[in-house]
């Protein structure tokens, strides 16, 4: 049986379906949690850490590990806060915290398969390489900005399941790559259909096949096209094609129904599972079956306010860097959050 500790995060906890033996909320020093669960029996303990008084300070942490062992607390940080960083990160694993994740996802699988340092080991290296390279960093971002400014960049999207979610998936990518490049920068074109209307977006615009190549060539100031492409089977004015899959059992047995060749034509293309509820260890079974690579796992998200996995996203597409964004807390995150 598992406790939990909650604040801020309680509303994400209160989903979080494993057995509670017992659940507490409220704000409370590291001496107070030690004190209350020194002598308690539980398997697991789910912590928010917004929990603990004074949580961004790691003296805090060494007092609730001197007295309640570490390998039994998963640490919920507040996503894209200063904790989600190598520089803290690396401070919780020298004192043996390697169980720590930003959503549900990330702690289903660390209730099945907890760290060891050798899971977190890389996160030390990230925090050794980001203190010494600011001046890279710095160099990188000019390179990214030149690049876009030499022209647009032009990413196809497809729905390979039905209803794998394009449209939603491609106004998402937008409006993060807005925040970043500004929304005029940004535009959205599907083809022959017209669901982005519904977005209310200027710069969410529909046109038909025939049209497809002229449009991109009236919006080619702008730093990135997005097209959805449904149905066309023309592809070969986009730089690059993400091939989206909602992987429940129906949507895929339907799509091997149809075409008991698809996943061949799959290999070595840019899969995305959208809407995945899948945890590594299934992204890996799923991997074996269809004999393809997935590029990303992407959980369902809510449109309406931003997502960090989105822009773990945009980084590992390599439209984005840590400069632009503040990816940190995704790059680390990406195994726990799929």
């Amino acid at each position: 049986m598992n406790v939990i500790v909650a604040n801020e995060q309680q509303n994400q906890l209160s989903n979080l379906d494993i057995d509670i033996i017992k659940s507490v909320s409220g704000v409370y020093d590291a001496s107070e949690i030690v004190e209350m669960f020194k002598s308690f029996f539980y398997s697991k303990m789910i912590l928010d850490v917004s929990s603990l008084k004074n949580y961004s300070d790691i003296k805090t942490y060494e007092l609730l590990v001197q007295g309640l062992d570490a390998d039994k607390i998963i640490f919920l940080l507040p996503e894209g806060s200063q904790l989600c960083t190598p520089n803290f990160l690396s401070q919780l694993i020298s004192i043996g915290i390697y169980n720590f994740t930003t959503n549900l996802n990330g702690i289903k699988y660390l209730l099945k398969k907890p760290n060891s340092l050798k899971d977190v080991e890389h996160i030390r290296n990230m925090a050794t390489i980001h203190d010494s390279d600011e001046a890279g960093a710095a160099v990188a971002t000019v390179a990214t900005t030149s690049k876009v400014q030499d022209g647009s960049t032009i990413i196809g999207v497809k729905n390979i399941t039905e209803h794998a979610g394009a449209t939603t998936f491609i106004y998402l990518l937008k409006k993060e790559l807005a925040f970043t490049y500004g929304a005029d920068n940004v535009i959205a074109i599907e083809i022959d259909k017209n669901d982005f209307q519904l977005f209310r977006d200027k710069n969410m615009i529909s046109v038909k096949q025939a049209e497809i190549k002229n449009a991109i060539q009236k919006y080619s100031s702008a730093s990135f096209i997005l097209i959805d492409l449904n149905t066309s089977t023309d592809d070969s004015f986009c730089g690059d094609v993400l091939y989206l899959m909602e992987p429940s059992t129906i949507r895929l047995n339907r799509l091997v129904t149809r075409n008991k060749f698809v996943f061949t034509k799959l290999v070595n293309k840019k899969v995305v599972l959208n809407q995945s509820l899948l945890l590594n260890n299934d992204v890996f079974d799923f991997e074996k079956e269809a004999g393809i690579k997935v590029f990303y796992n992407m959980p369902p998200l809510d449109e309406r306010k931003r997502n960090g996995v989105v822009n773990d996203f945009l980084s590992k597409l390599g439209v984005l860097n840590e400069k632009n964004h503040n990816s940190n807390s995704g790059k680390i995150f990406g195994l726990f959050r799929r």
